[in-house]
């Protein structure tokens, strides 16, 4: 399990640029462009990835496994739209570190989430990472037109509800977690959690060597 962890780490530390510039970086101008880079960032952005595996793992042993993923995707949504807006989510990197420590500890431990805490917990991380992803279209020079950001957000929204229902499925079908104390499933969760500290490590390490320096 050390060993994946630090595949995963890796693969995080290595990709940045692709998490951010599905389409190589050219701007958005039309819907296809737009969903495009909706379906892509969640997919290339693998912190947004393993959380949505993650949340759809722990929604996997809640009485609500298809209504909580959908409470995160709205709020992730609403997250977008409003840095879309021009109103960001403080210490948004920091958060969506933080969520796959908190989710991937969920699924690690072996524990069921209620309903309502799952709704509530995926929902809160949600605003978060559609923040993250609102980013992209904020910045593009210009701004984006109607047609580019209803793109975006369908492809935002579809591809990371079907994440988060195929890893549920792939975890009950294909790894037999038929209940949240399944090993297999505590051992994605593990992974995840792993993915999750080293990302807190490096938020951290900055500050941190700062007021060492300093």
């Amino acid at each position: 399990m050390k060993k994946y962890i630090t595949i995963a780490a890796a693969t995080l530390a290595a990709t940045p640029a692709l998490a951010h510039h599905p389409l190589a970086g050219q701007p958005m101008d039309t819907f296809v462009q737009g969903l495009m880079s909706g379906v892509g960032h969640p997919v290339l952005g693998f912190d947004h990835l393993f959380f949505v595996i993650a949340m759809g793992i722990a929604a996997l042993f809640t009485t609500r496994r298809l209504m909580a993923p959908a409470a995160y995707v709205a709020a992730m949504l609403a997250g977008c739209g409003l840095m879309y807006a021009g109103i960001a989510m403080p210490v948004k990197e920091a958060m969506i570190a933080v969520s796959l420590l908190a989710v991937g500890g969920i699924v690690l431990s072996g524990r069921s989430l209620g309903a309502g805490t799952a709704v509530a917990l995926f929902a809160a991380f949600g605003l978060f990472h559609g923040s993250a992803f609102g980013d992209s279209i904020a910045a593009q020079e210009g701004g984006v037109n109607a047609a580019v950001l209803s793109g975006y957000l369908i492809g935002l929204g579809v591809i990371q509800y079907a994440v988060a229902i195929a890893a549920g499925w792939a975890a009950e079908k294909l790894l037999g977690a038929t209940e949240a104390a399944s090993v297999n499933a505590r051992l994605v969760g593990a992974m995840i959690a792993g993915v999750g500290v080293f990302l807190c490590l490096e938020i951290a390490e900055g500050p941190l060597v700062g007021m060492i320096a300093g």
